[in-house]
């Protein structure tokens, strides 16, 4: 019942968006204008499915608040929350890293406001679609189905295992970022659950962790040295990707599994 319901949603979601997306990639030659452009044409139409889908499935009209997206306070105060936490992570994995002599620090490479900006545009969008997507509406379709639990262990798996969709040699090269995503995905239902099952507390951490590590990448800030491999500062300068940086994960995600806080809104 479940696969079924989620191959039907799915379905009827390319459905609607290929009629879009192919004159998209067909007549658009810049690469990241066509990405912009599908994807936000694809979750528009997910917004808008997921409102139908509700009412002709469920028979509840709010589907979005049900996920946890709301409009008020108190998400947005948590998502302020979340952001901080995770720079303010990220700020201290790498200033232990500069003290062990694993990295050093440069110049930016791109004017620091733009750098800000455009970092803040992408973790703002990356945040939320992602979110909004799986710990929004593939996480409700899985509680309906199966234990908490179980559901959360899913969507962090389902979460890592969809930003494996590589070519096989990439998957083998890049497979350490693979335990990092899978304790993300994991660390994130916990911050919903911690905060009433709103979503503005783990849009706010994704989207922090997204800025921090664009800041970092785009603008060069930090210099990598040969002290220690890769798989221990992180594959492919993602900090995430690498044994350090899973630990301050883990220390995170106790830190929000111990939030004595009610699960559900009242």
């Amino acid at each position: 019942m479940f696969l079924s319901r989620i191959a039907k949603f799915i379905a009827l979601l390319l459905l609607v968006w290929l009629p879009f997306a192919i004159p998209i990639y067909v007549f658009i030659d810049d690469r990241n204008l066509t990405s912009i452009l599908s994807m936000a044409i694809l979750y528009g139409e997910f917004i808008l499915l997921v409102r139908w889908w509700g009412k002709r499935y469920y028979k509840e009209p709010h589907l979005l608040r049900r996920y946890g997206l709301e409009i008020g306070r108190r998400n947005g105060v948590e998502w302020l929350q979340g952001i901080a936490i995770a720079l303010t992570s990220l700020a201290t994995l790498f200033a232990v890293e500069t003290l062990c002599g694993w990295v050093s620090w440069q110049p930016s490479r791109v004017a620091l406001p733009m750098l800000i900006l455009e970092g803040a545009i992408v973790a703002i969008a990356v945040g939320f679609a992602e979110e909004l997507f799986f710990r929004g509406w593939l996480l409700d379709e899985l509680r309906r189905n199966y234990s908490d639990r179980v559901s959360r262990r899913t969507n962090a798996i389902v979460f890592a295992a969809l930003h494996f969709i590589k070519p096989l040699g990439e998957i083998v090269r890049t497979f350490p970022q693979f335990p990092g995503l899978i304790l993300l995905g994991w660390m994130l239902v916990a911050a919903k659950e911690r905060k009433g099952d709103r979503l503005g507390f783990p849009i706010g951490l994704h989207g922090g962790f997204v800025w921090g590590i664009y800041l970092l990448n785009v603008g060069e800030l930090v210099e990598y040295s040969d002290r220690v491999p890769n798989w221990i500062t992180g594959i492919d300068n993602n900090p995430l990707a690498g044994v350090a940086g899973i630990v301050f994960l883990f220390a995170i995600a106790g830190a929000i599994e111990n939030l004595k806080i009610p699960r559900k809104s009242s």
